[in-house]
């Protein structure tokens, strides 16, 4: 019998539909409201798009013909559900072959539903509800979605996870981000397409003896030119990238470790990434490459306390003598030696020295797990604000580097007054200022420039960054949601290291940006913060200057690039000692937008002539919404939903670019 459900306000007919149990007997629908008697179908779906990977035991199927390039939502979080439980998958292929697109589990009210995906004109989407939770029936909507809006300088758009969301790195070596997760066996990987969104594709593996569940580093292992993943739980887990990218082999190690935060990073500079783990109950560990896919073990030199309480390492070099240091955030409880930081400068000489104390207030009694590495101020050496994890313990620290002593300045930074704890502290220039914010404690703290920071509320916790939509602005990741900066009218630019004699990655160089203002620093790191793993490509906000005089690369073998006059918003390769190539590159914005939020017309200003242009507007998600024609220099764009856009202009002048809201 019929049911009656909501009508959609666009006008839509509610259909009540039976969904049939198997992927192969999926019913198709169209948009609207649809009602599930019950889940109990013969078939449940075994690929799981969303973060906990078990299984249910019954499924309904539906399938989904896209007839534009569009946005759409799917929503179990209607007020007839209130109370229920529901698990959804997405997918594109065959019954035999699903590949998720999209998935959603409890980001509705209670534990319902919601899930919001690009679509592709043309394209079949497979729609699968289990019963892992829940067998009751539901009503559930498909509809047109419009673009998100900003919140707070981010909007936030969903992706397919499997398994626990650690990564953001380039994992096929094209030059763009791809979003990373994993289980035990299978590597989840949105592909970040050039032309925006992502494609998914999930890699099976051999089971890994020992899962990321305390952290989860990247990089290229053994050099032939895709990164591999190095899981820390119990011990250490290699996922060795085949010759081309599409599979994964896995080697574990035998040795216990309660692993904390990991890292690749070339310990013995000999030109191969060797992995290194804090011990949470001994001292530390590394793996030494030995250049024919064995590691040899080693404990001790690199954080000894026998009793560990090492949680937050991070390799920077904090002396510039072009050795890559560590800093240990440690963090055990009262007033235990295991949880006094540590600082151990690199000798040059394949030694380590503990100077935490020589360094000046670095050696305290402190709750951390995890401390952010920048140059807030500027002046050429690498500050550090050391997070607290729980004020028991002191609370938070900011330390001006002053070359090989540090000056606690936590007093009227805008640390003291900042009250939110955290395991997770990054750091990283969110509005492309050319000042280096810091991210955790629940805020994020905004770099007034001057040694001062301002607590600035955003809709996103800390996470894997990197930049997943290629504009030049660093996006964040929480679970199965990427929060995509909206960005401004800073300019930027990102250098992509590319090791021959030093690692692949050039993992430990120094990036070096200068322009008129002045120099800033960057430098490449496996690992920061506790748990995630960010991209290996160094982001430079460059505020409002509008030409860079030189980019610098100092490589860990010792080697010096430079590259002078390179574009501004655009992606730089540097090969050592080769060849520079811009990659993805985006360039410069020639254009003024205005008003912004617009409502019915969108001006345009600026040096070129706009005759013979071709005109796109693209959405935050980076597809095209509509192509345009220019009258008198400037656009209607009253059709456009809500939200936030991109308008490029490709002519006879070359191509510009600017962002635009429309309210």
């Amino acid at each position: 019998m019929k049911k009656p459900v909501l009508t959609l306000a666009m006008g839509l007919l509610a259909w009540q539909a039976q969904a049939q149990g198997t992927c192969a007997t999926a019913v198709p629908i169209q948009l609207g409201n649809y009602y599930v008697t019950a889940i109990d179908g013969s078939q449940a779906p075994t690929t799981i798009c969303t973060g906990d990977a078990v299984v249910g035991q019954h499924g309904r199927w539906y399938s989904y013909t896209a007839d534009q390039d569009t946005s759409i939502t799917i929503t179990t979080d209607l007020p007839q559900n209130a109370g229920g439980d529901t698990r959804v998958h997405v997918y594109t292929g065959s019954c035999g072959n699903l590949v998720c697109q999209a998935g959603d589990d409890d980001s509705g009210s209670g534990y319902l539903s919601i899930t919001t995906f690009v679509v592709e004109a043309g394209t079949t989407y497979i729609i699968a509800f289990d019963d892992r939770w829940n067998a009751n029936g539901f009503t559930f909507s498909i509809q047109n979605a419009a673009p998100p809006p900003p919140v707070n300088g981010f909007i936030a758009q969903a992706v397919p996870i499997t398994g626990s969301a650690y990564c953001i790195v380039d994992m096929n070596a094209d030059g763009l981000d791809d979003a990373v997760s994993v289980s035990s066996t299978v590597i989840n990987i949105n592909y970040q397409n050039a032309g925006g969104g992502f494609t998914n594709q999930q890699h099976t593996t051999t089971p890994a003896d020992y899962l990321p569940s305390w952290s989860l580093c990247a990089g290229d292992l053994d050099g032939n030119g895709y990164n591999d993943l190095v899981y820390a739980g119990s011990g250490l887990t290699f996922m060795l990238a085949n010759n081309d990218g599409t599979g994964y082999t896995e080697l574990s190690h035998p040795q216990y470790i309660f692993c904390q935060r990991s890292n690749l990073v070339d310990i013995n500079n000999d030109g191969l990434l060797d992995a290194f783990s804090c011990h949470d109950v001994q001292p530390n560990v590394y793996y030494i490459n030995n250049g024919n896919g064995t590691w040899t073990w080693h404990q001790g030199g690199l954080g000894d306390q026998p009793d560990g309480g090492n949680y937050g390492s991070i390799w920077i070099d904090y002396n510039n003598d072009g050795n890559l240091d560590m800093f240990i955030a440690k963090c055990r409880g009262g007033n235990s030696p295991a949880s006094i930081d540590e600082l151990w400068r690199n000798n040059g000489d394949g030694t380590f020295t503990n100077v935490a104390s020589a360094a000046n207030g670095l050696a305290d009694f402190q709750q951390s797990w995890s401390s952010a590495w920048a140059d807030f101020d500027n002046d050429g050496d690498m500050d550090v604000m050391i997070g607290a994890s729980s004020f028991s313990g002191g609370g938070h620290k900011l330390m001006r580097n002053d070359g090989t002593t540090f000056t606690n300045i936590t007093a009227g930074s805008g640390f003291d007054l900042f009250n939110g704890t955290s395991i997770e502290f990054i750091a990283r220039d969110f509005d492309n200022d050319g000042y280096v914010d810091v991210l955790g404690g629940g805020g994020l703290m905004h770099n007034n420039g001057d040694m001062t920071f301002t607590l600035t509320t955003v809709p996103c916790s800390n996470g894997p960054t990197g930049d997943v939509n290629n504009d030049g602005f660093v996006d964040v990741q929480n679970n199965n949601t990427v929060y995509l900066n909206a960005g401004n009218e800073n300019n930027w630019v990102k250098v992509i290291t590319q090791g021959t004699l030093s690692n692949k990655n050039g993992i430990g160089a120094r990036v070096e940006v200068t322009t008129p203002a002045g120099t800033q620093i960057r430098d490449i790191v496996s690992g920061d913060g506790f748990r995630y793993m960010s991209t290996l490509t160094a982001m430079f906000g460059l505020g409002t200057q509008e030409s860079i005089t030189s980019i610098t690369v100092r490589w860990p073998s010792g080697l010096v690039d430079v590259v002078n006059s390179p574009d501004i918003n655009s992606t730089i390769t540097i090969v050592e000692n080769g060849t520079t190539t811009g990659v993805s590159s985006v360039p410069a914005t020639a254009l003024s937008l205005f008003p912004s939020p617009a409502h019915n017309t969108l001006h345009i200003t600026g040096p070129r002539d706009l005759a013979g242009s071709r005109i796109t507007i693209l959405d935050a998600t980076g597809k095209t919404v509509a192509l345009v024609p220019a009258v008198q220099g400037a656009i209607d764009v009253e059709s456009l939903m809500p939200g936030l856009y991109m308008l490029r202009i490709e002519g006879p002048s070359g191509t510009a670019t600017g962002k635009f809201i429309k309210e």
